[in-house]
């Protein structure tokens, strides 16, 4: 059953009615942008536009309606919020709830109907420019985070836009690269989240993507929007093409697409307006098409209160407000993933009296870049001022770059970046790195480097911070490798040679090649886009004012050929990208065929220690579950993530010999994710979970445990089908 509404019938019957007072060109002026973040309204019949903005991490900032200019006022200023990365990487489904509820209410306050997110596109390789705005590279714990994301969001009558709707996997030639994959393959891997929030949490919208899928354009393909969404999973909401997203008048009008955005101010001139309009007069093309597309668009006008008789009850959203602070405050605290504590370096001591910060992220902001997700922030703590907010000025904090991306100089030049969007359909609408942006070694970067080293030998703590930014993390570009820029690599070498205890702290959206130096580093910390108060919630982390919590939610491989994308199928294709892998993606394809990563799916360190006293599976009328028992055997509060996996032992005789499989397709991966929660526990205390398990039949052993590769406990059960 659908989840969008339980009166469906009485308001597609309403919007019916209304629909048929239209005119064809007041009907041709919903169903295409007439500016750049609205559709056109009817005042006669007080149908008002649909008002849009981009906001994975915030509600992006005013432009003008039909150029890419900010307006350049002081009342759109927002909440930055971490990214959906960083979401991810804490496990808890209530913060993910909060996070989409501060969005909405932004939106709604800043006058939206419609915030353009959440991202969910399956992590399938690290190179992705856009990965820092998706979840995770599984599947389940995607759904399990952005469906209660997309609830949040809707609380305040706004619609929230789930996108990019389907295997929008790559930058490079987004708008023209072909996706080939097996149909199994798409429904186990790449349409469940996609599922999970558009019919369990409700979304009223989904953005098609600028790929092709079997040839044809996700915002005009009659598979995904027709087959799938409107005929086998019974959606009635609105589909809104990415910017640009639309190619051709017939295909879009005959398709499930409700509204064509694009970059461009020639908005007569799209596909679904002057073009669909002269078809429809002429007859080619009948006029139901477009009453449909209409008739969905008054439906979800109503459902968020913007026509009608309760136009007054609608919320008014907040935007800026301490609590909404706090909330992006509490999810970066969780969102720092503890990879590596040898010795327990970690937490620091507050009484040092000289520390040193070493690397450009220690204060650069991040809010103001990444294509679309950029976001203009009320504020952004650097973890250099969240190091001196935490320990005041008793301690010495000193700073040094140690490498340069050029960030000094940014914006120095005159150049108007803000208007990259509008050459953003060029090239493919994407491309691969390139020599562009490849790190050179000059006599900056030397002194920089060589200044660092000399300095850090003096002080008694020494934090790095690096790792990458949005020059590297963005739409429209893919990564050429998984190396850290500038140099860092050389440069945490040496350092760690004359400070063997200095922490190494890491920002960034995916994952990074750590080989030349992690068997140095003795503590490392990972922070995604960590928001407005993600430099606080390090600091907070570091010095143990917070337990770490948050655990990886993708594998950070050795290197990129260790990734199922690129040594089994093929990535950043300018044509044609064959997804050979299958559904061995991240750590199915490690687990199933004994590729050792770097750190693994799942994987997350405590100042604590949690030890798992029991675990039992329990079949119920309300779905299956596993109830365990867990303790905090430490002597300080924290958080453990219990993550339940069903284990195949078809993927386990197979570990090491892929080549030699008949056929990989018969496989099924050695582990996968079915259930997960995450307990907050006191020293020495205990508590029993019951853990709600995806649907799933037959026979099988479950893991129990702290990663995908820290099985505590392993069950043998018969599961009984559920949810």
């Amino acid at each position: 059953m659908r989840g969008i509404d339980m009166n469906n019938s009485e308001i597609r019957e309403k919007a019916a009615a209304l629909t048929a007072q239209l005119t064809l060109e007041e009907k041709i002026g919903m169903i295409h942008g007439a500016h750049l973040f609205a559709t056109k309204g009817v005042e006669r019949l007080k149908i008002p536009p649909l008002v849009m903005s981009d906001g994975p991490m915030g509600v992006r900032q005013e432009f003008e309606p039909d150029h890419w200019k900010p307006l350049g006022q002081s009342d759109d200023y927002v909440t930055y919020l971490p990214c959906n990365s960083a979401l991810a990487a804490t496990w808890n489904r209530k913060l993910a709830r909060t996070m989409g509820g501060v969005l909405g209410a932004e939106a709604r306050g800043r006058g939206k109907d419609v915030i353009l997110a959440p991202g969910i596109n399956i992590k399938r390789s690290p190179l992705c420019g856009r990965n820092f705005e998706y979840f995770s590279e599984d599947p389940y714990l995607t759904g399990q985070m952005a469906a209660p994301f997309v609830e949040g969001i809707q609380q305040w009558d706004v619609a929230a836009c789930v996108k990019h709707f389907a295997v929008n996997n790559q930058e490079t030639q987004r708008l023209w690269v072909d996706v080939e994959i097996e149909e199994e393959v798409l429904r186990e891997i790449y349409l469940p989240a996609f599922y999970d929030c558009l019919i369990k949490g409700g979304s009223l919208t989904v953005m098609g993507a600028y790929n092709k899928i079997y040839g044809e354009h996700c915002c005009q393909s009659g598979y995904l929007l027709r087959d799938i969404l409107r005929e086998e999973w019974e959606y009635d909401g609105v589909v809104i093409s990415d910017w640009g997203g639309v190619h051709d008048t017939k295909l879009a009008a005959e398709s499930e697409l409700d509204i064509e955005m694009s970059v461009t101010d020639n908005f007569d001139a799209y596909f679904m307006a002057d073009p669909l309009k002269k078809a429809v007069e002429q007859g080619n093309i009948p006029k139901e098409r477009v009453d449909e597309k209409v008739t969905r668009i008054l439906m979800l006008m109503m459902r968020l209160h913007m026509i009608g008789d309760d136009r007054q009850t609608r919320k008014r959203g907040v935007y800026n407000t301490p609590e909404h602070r706090q909330a992006a405050l509490e999810t970066a605290r969780e969102s720092v993933i503890l990879l590596k504590n040898e010795g327990n370096i970690l937490p620091l001591q507050k009484t040092a009296e000289r520390i040193l910060l070493i690397g450009e992220n220690a204060k650069r902001i991040h809010s103001n870049g990444g294509g679309s997700a950029e976001i203009k922030a009320l504020y952004e703590i650097s973890p250099l001022m969240g190091v001196k907010m935490l320990l005041g000025g008793s301690v010495q904090v000193d700073f040094v770059r140690g490498y340069d991306s050029g960030y000094e100089n940014a914006g120095k030049n005159g150049e108007d970046e803000a208007n990259w969007q509008e050459k953003s359909l060029e090239d493919g609408g994407g491309r691969e790195q390139a020599e562009a942006k490849t790190w050179k070694q000059t006599a900056l970067q030397d002194n920089l480097h060589r200044e660092a080293v000399e300095l850090a030998g003096g002080y008694d703590t020494v934090i790095y911070v690096g790792g990458l930014n949005h020059d590297y993390d963005s739409e429209g570009l893919d990564r050429a490798d998984m190396k850290l820029p500038y140099g860092q690599d050389a440069l945490i070498l040496e350092l760690l040679k004359v400070k063997p205890d200095m922490v190494v702290v890491l920002t960034g959206g995916s994952p990074v090649e750590m080989g030349e130096w992690i068997h140095r580093a003795k503590s490392v910390l990972w922070s995604y886009y960590a928001g407005m108060e993600g430099g606080y919630a390090l600091a907070e982390v570091l010095f143990g004012s917070v337990n770490p919590s948050g655990k990886l939610p993708e594998t950070f491989y050795k290197k990129v050929t260790d990734c199922s994308a690129h040594c089994l199928g093929e990535f950043a294709g300018v044509e044609k990208v064959s997804y050979k892998e299958g559904i061995f993606v991240g750590y199915r394809y490690n687990e199933t065929f004994g590729v050792i990563p770097q750190f693994c799916f799942g994987h997350g360190l405590s100042y604590t220690k949690f030890a798992y006293e029991d675990a039992r599976y329990e079949a119920g009328a309300d779905g299956g579950a596993v109830v365990g028992r867990i303790r905090n055997e430490g002597t300080c509060a924290g958080a453990e993530i219990v993550q339940v996996y069903r284990m195949s032992e078809t993927g386990e005789a197979v570990k090491g010999h892929w080549r030699m499989a008949e056929n990989i397709a018969k496989l099924r991966p050695a582990r996968e994710l079915i259930g997960f929660e995450k307990v907050f526990l006191k020293p020495g205390e205990g508590k029993e979970l019951r853990i709600p398990v995806k649907e799933a039949k037959g026979r099988c052993k479950l893991g129990v445990g702290s990663s995908v590769k820290d099985i505590r406990i392993v069950i043998e059960t018969t599961l009984a089908g559920m949810n």
